[in-house]
């Protein structure tokens, strides 16, 4: 469990510090978000 956190965690800074500016992370929060709702659309078919 923790090493899961750990790996969460982990991304979540390279996903952040990838972005320059905090309008940039507005737009990978998004589309992370629409990733997983595509996602959760295909299996609920």
């Amino acid at each position: 469990m923790k090493a899961q956190v750990r790996i969460g965690l982990l991304a979540a800074l390279a996903l952040l510090t990838a972005c320059n500016t905090i309008q940039g992370a507005g737009r990978d929060i998004k589309s992370v978000g629409q990733a997983i709702d595509k996602s959760a659309g295909a299996a609920k078919d």
